[in-house]
Order: C-alpha cells, then sequence, then structure tokens
C-alpha cells in the first residue's frame, strides 16, 4: 500500500488494544540516527499510550539496520519480549549495497518471526532519499514507528486468541 498521499499512522479499521502486562523489545539502528531516533522515540510513545508500562519495554541500540536481526535475536534469547520491534533506514545510494542490506534485514526479520514464534516487526524504512524518510519518521506520512508499535501489540494480542 502506497502511502504518497496519507498519513498512515493511525489504525484504520479496528482500535488498538490495551498492551497492558505485554513485554515489548525495541531494537533500534543507529545509524541514520536523525530518522531512526525519531521512529523509536514514535513506538515508545504509541506503547505507553496503549497502555505498556515504561517498565515494560526494553530499547537497545545497533550501529546499522544490517544488526537489527542479531539484535532482535539477542532480545529474543535473553529477554521475555513477547514481540520485537525493529527499527532501521536504508536510504538508497549509488551502489547495490542498498539491495543487499534491504533483503538481508527483511529476510532476518523473517527467518527470526518463525524460528522464535514470536512477533518481530520489520519497522525499517527503504526510502529513495532523505526527505522521503523524513516524511515518514513523523513527518506527513506520519511515523512508521508509531505503526510498527501497533503492529506488535496487534501481533501479540492476536497470539493470545488462539
Amino acid at each position: 500500500m502506497s502511502s504518497v498521499n496519507n498519513n498512515l499512522s493511525w489504525s484504520k479499521g479496528s482500535s488498538v488494544p490495551n498492551a497492558a502486562g505485554y513485554k515489548f523489545g525495541i531494537v533500534w539502528a543507529e545509524w541514520n540516527e536523525e530518522i531512526t531516533g525519531a521512529m523509536k522515540d514514535g513506538a515508545f510513545k504509541t506503547l505507553v499510550a496503549n497502555g505498556v508500562a515504561v517498565d515494560d519495554i526494553i530499547v537497545k541500540a545497533v550501529p546499522g539496520s544490517f544488526e537489527l536481526t542479531l539484535g532482535a535475536q539477542w532480545m529474543l534469547e535473553n529477554t521475555e519480549a513477547d514481540a520485537v520491534i525493529c527499527i532501521g533506514c536504508v536510504i538508497q545510494g549509488e551502489t547495490r549495497h542498498f539491495d543487499f542490506i534491504c533483503n538481508a534485514v527483511a529476510n532476518g526479520i523473517t527467518q527470526l518471526n518463525i524460528e522464535h514464534s514470536t512477533p518481530v516487526i520489520f519497522g525499517v524504512l527503504t526510502p529513495n532519499d532523505q526527505q522521503q524518510a523524513i516524511d515518514r519518521a513523523g513527518g506527513k506520512h506520519g511515523n512508521k514507528g508509531d505503526e510498527a508499535a501497533i503492529t506488535a501489540i496487534k501481533m501479540v494480542v492476536l497470539e493470545d486468541s488462539f
């Protein structure tokens, strides 16, 4: 779904469930910190606004988006997180480095979901330029960190419904 003309940082269709009692991890990449820091803050605030106690949110930084997968794995192995939100930003450049990083992170996060049977949320921006990233990190297209937190909440509540 394209967010070109929409601010998607609100939940369409259904309300966000109360997440009190759940524990969440946020693993965020320090590379592109202006963007990822805003997304991390958005995710944190959204979790708290939906009932998560501050003490039930564990935040850890990794150097870049490539390291998100291992950081999330360590979070899963060393905490009681019910879900892990991965926050990163890889901006298109002049080389194929962008493709390699984006594919590796997407595949790694997907693999963690399957192996751990725990929601690991892909909150990684893949914009063409800095302005597109800014627009999605609290700018005119909302904050994708907010959306990642809402996804995490909905996934942990969904798991409990089975």
